[in-house]
């Protein structure tokens, strides 16, 4: 599971919700022929991330190329279950990515565009982002 080695600090704030915000980086494909962008906002847990990590591999056979454009660096925390109010902030219970419309999650090259556009579809259903695109790179 992706988790960072070390922080500077070990909690973080929630943050405010920008829904109407697009992202300004990790929008275009940078090393692959075939991507996967979400276009909605979302929090990405680590245990989603591998698992569309899984799928496509499965589905290109182990071949090809994979890139994953994000990571899990933003800590949720969690306080356990019947606790009184008080007591502070929870541990640490999962990490997140935090999606802006627009970021590409996935990037694939060396494989068919058949065959990169079924494993993206089947990493978009792992995915608690309703919509997603298949973007391909246009070639010159």
């Amino acid at each position: 599971m992706l988790q960072p080695k070390k922080q500077k600090y070990r909690k973080q704030q929630k943050g405010r919700s920008r829904r109407r915000l697009v992202e300004t980086r990790g929008i275009t494909l940078s090393y692959g022929k075939f991507g996967l962008q979400a276009l909605e906002a979302a929090w990405l847990t680590a245990n989603q991330i591998e698992a569309g990590r899984k799928t496509i591999a499965h589905s290109m056979h182990r071949e090809g190329r994979l890139w994953i454009r994000i990571f899990p660096d933003k800590p949720v925390t969690k306080l356990p279950p019947e606790v009184t109010l008080g007591g502070g902030k929870g541990e640490i219970d999962r990490y997140v990515f935090p999606v802006k419309p627009g970021r590409i999650l996935y990037e694939v090259d060396g494989v068919k565009e058949a065959v990169a556009k079924r494993a993206l579809l089947m990493a978009g259903h792992k995915m608690p982002v309703k919509n997603l695109q298949n973007s391909a790179m246009k070639m010159p």
